[in-house]
C-alpha cells in the first residue's frame, strides 16, 4: 500500500505511516496533476492547500482514507468521499491550545489596542491617551461553539474574571453550568448578552453568515467580536457597516471569506479598532507537529485494519460513541447479514430493538453496523462510511426501539427485516465477555456461535433427519464443526413438530449440496449462510 503526503505536512508523518504503507512525499499539486497520480495510492494526507474535489476522489480508485492535518475539512468533498466509501479524518485536538491561545491573544490585543500602540511607539510617538482600552474583567464573553477550543478559551476567560454565556446545541445546560457559565438555548436570547463574542463553530449551511446585519442589530452597542474559527461565518460587509456606525466597537479576525484575495477584504480599510491576522490560529510549531502526527496515526491504524478516532463522515463511530457498544458491533453486523441472506422479497424497512443495558446507550454505531450487514449481502463496496447514505438513497427506513425489559442477557439486539414477502427476525447477545451468540432466529430460540459457514435446515422432528442431512454433507466432503437442533419458542419437543438444525460447517455448502438436502423428505427450505466473521 502507498500513502501520498502533500502540502508540506511535517515529515514525521511519513515515519508513522511507514509502519503500514509506503509514504510518498510530493509538493502541492493542481487538481489535474493530482488526478493523474492519485489512482495508485491507498491514502492521502493534506493540509488546507489541496482541494480534494469529487474529480480527485473518483480518480482515487484505491483510496481508503483521506487525512486532513488540521481541524477544518471544507477543502474536502465529504459527500463524494462518503459516497465512495472513503473515510475522512481530521485532527480536532491537535491545534486546540494554539487556536485557543490565539483567540485570547486577539481578544486582549483588541481590548488594549496593542498592535497600533506598538506601531505608534516604534515611530517615536508617546500617545498614551490615544490608546486607552477596556478591561475584560467583569465583562461577559459569549462563546458560540463549546467544543475543546471553545472550552479552553472559556476556561481562560473565567480565570481573567469574565462572565460566560454559551450557545451550542450539542452540549447541555448541566455541563455548561458545571463549567461555570450560563447556557443559552436560542440565538435571539444570546445576542444581547455578551460584551465580547468569540466563534468556535465549523462553517456549515446553518452557520454561514451567522453574524449578519440582522443578528448584529440584536447585539449590545459597542460589542467586540473575535473569529478564529472559519471564514464565512461572519458577513464581512455587514460587519464593516456595523464598525462604521460604532454598533461594533472593534473586531479581531483571523479567518476570512476569501483568503486567496485578502486584498479585496472590506475590513482592511479600518484602523485601530480592527485586528486582522493571516489565519494564524494553528500556526505554532507544536500544533503543526501535533496535527500531522494525529492524522498519520489514524491513517496507519485504518490501513492496518483498525478504526479511525476522528472520522468526520462517520460520526457514530467516534470513540465516545463507539466505546460503550464496541463489544456488540460484530454480533450486530452478523445477525443483520444473516437476516438479509435468509430474507425473501424486496426489503421495505428495518426495525432495530435493543434491550437491557444497551437501552441506556447511544446505539447509532450499532445501527451503522446493522446497515452494513444488511446491504453488503447484495451490494459491493459497502462499509461503515457509506452504508447510511446507501440506505437513505434507496429509501430504506430504519427505526430503533429501546426497551428495559428483563431478558436472559445483559444486553441484546434484534434485527427485523420487513419485505413484501414477510418478516425476518434475528436476535444476538453477548452471553459473557467476548462470547457472542445468535439467541433467536425467527420463531426459534437458540444459542449458537456465528461462524463463516452456517446451514439452516427446518425439518419435521422425527427419527433419521439428522442422519440424513449428515450423510449428504459427508458424501459431499462438507465437515460439520458443530450443530444444534432447536424448537419453536415456548413449545415442548414432540414428534412431527417443526424443528430446525443450525449447522456450522468447515467449508462452503454448494448449491448442489443444498439442493440434495432440500429434497430429503421432511426438510423445509434449507438455506446456507456465509458470514463475514
Amino acid at each position: 500500500m502507498k500513502v501520498l503526503i502533500t502540502d508540506k505536512i511535517n515529515e514525521k508523518a511519513a515515519d508513522i505511516v511507514r509502519g503500514a504503507a509506503e509514504p510518498v512525499i510530493l509538493p502541492t499539486m493542481s487538481e489535474e496533476e493530482l488526478c493523474g497520480v492519485i489512482g495508485e495510492y491507498d491514502a492521502l494526507l493534506v493540509r488546507s492547500q489541496t482541494k480534494v474535489t469529487d474529480k480527485i476522489i473518483k480518480a482515487g480508485k484505491n483510496l481508503k482514507i483521506i487525512g486532513r492535518a488540521g481541524v477544518g475539512v471544507d477543502n474536502i468533498d465529504l459527500n463524494s468521499a462518503t459516497e465512495h466509501g472513503i473515510i475522512v479524518v481530521n485532527s480536532p485536538d491537535g491545534n486546540t491550545h494554539a487556536a485557543a491561545e490565539h483567540t485570547v491573544a486577539l481578544m486582549l490585543s483588541m481590548a488594549r489596542n496593542i498592535p497600533d500602540a506598538v506601531i505608534s511607539t516604534k515611530t517615536g510617538n508617546w500617545d498614551r491617551a490615544k490608546f486607552t482600552g477596556v478591561e475584560v474583567f467583569g465583562k461577559t464573553l459569549g462563546v458560540i461553539g463549546f467544543g475543546k477550543i471553545g472550552q479552553h478559551v472559556a476556561r481562560t476567560a473565567l480565570a481573567l474574571g469574565m462572565n460566560l454565556v454559551v450557545l451550542d446545541p450539542y452540549t447541555t445546560k448541566e455541563f455548561v453550568e458545571k463549567f461555570g457559565g450560563k447556557y443559552i438555548e436560542n440565538l435571539d436570547e444570546f445576542w444581547g448578552l455578551p460584551d465580547f463574542i468569540t466563534l468556535h463553530t465549523p462553517k456549515t449551511p446553518e452557520t454561514t453568515h451567522l453574524i449578519n446585519e440582522k443578528t448584529i442589530a440584536k447585539m449590545k452597542d459597542g460589542v467586540r467580536i473575535i473569529n478564529c474559527a472559519r471564514g464565512g461565518i461572519i458577513d464581512e460587509n455587514a460587519l464593516k457597516a456595523a464598525l462604521e456606525t460604532g454598533k461594533v466597537a472593534s473586531c479581531a479576525i483571523d479567518v476570512f471569506e476569501d483568503e486567496k484575495n485578502i486584498q479585496d477584504c472590506v475590513l482592511r480599510e479600518f484602523g485601530k479598532n480592527v485586528l486582522l491576522t493571516p489565519h494564524l490560529g494553528a500556526s505554532t510549531s507544536e500544533a503543526q507537529i501535533n496535527v500531522a502526527l494525529d492524522v498519520a496515526e489514524q491513517v496507519k491504524e485504518v490501513l492496518s485494519g483498525g478504526n479511525a478516532t476522528s472520522a468526520v463522515n462517520i460520526p457514530s463511530l467516534k470513540p465516545q460513541k463507539l466505546e460503550p457498544v464496541k463489544d456488540y458491533m460484530s454480533i450486530a453486523e452478523n445477525i443483520a447479514q444473516m437476516a438479509s441472506q435468509i430474507s425473501k422479497g424486496n426489503l421495505k424497512d428495518i426495525e432495530i430493538e435493543v434491550k437491557g443495558t444497551l437501552a441506556d446507550l447511544d446505539v447509532s454505531a450499532l445501527e451503522v453496523a446493522i446497515l452494513k450487514g444488511v446491504l453488503s449481502n447484495n451490494l459491493v463496496g459497502v462499509n461503515y462510511v457509506n452504508a447510511p447514505l446507501i440506505a437513505k438513497n434507496r429509501g430504506i427506513s430504519v427505526t430503533v426501539k429501546k426497551s428495559h425489559q428483563t431478558t436472559d442477557y445483559i444486553g441484546s439486539i434484534t434485527v427485523k427485516l420487513n419485505s413484501d414477502k414477510g418478516k425476518t427476525e434475528i436476535s444476538g447477545a453477548m452471553i459473557a465477555e467476548q462470547i457472542k451468540r445468535i439467541v433467536k432466529l425467527n420463531d426459534y430460540n437458540t444459542s449458537i456461535k456465528p461462524e463463516r459457514f452456517m446451514l439452516l435446515v427446518p425439518h419435521v422432528n422425527k427419527p433419521g433427519m439428522i442422519a440424513a442431512v449428515a450423510t449428504v454433507l459427508g458424501g459431499d466432503n462438507v465437515n460439520i464443526s458443530r450443530m444444534q437442533v432447536v424448537q419453536k419458542s415456548g413449545k415442548q419437543t414432540s414428534v412431527n413438530e417443526k424443528s430446525m438444525m443450525i449447522i456450522n460447517t468447515d467449508n462452503e455448502v454448494s448449491p448442489d449440496t443444498l439442493d440434495k438436502i432440500s429434497k430429503i423428505d421432511g426438510i423445509y427450505d434449507a438455506q446456507f449462510v456465509n458470514l463475514n466473521v
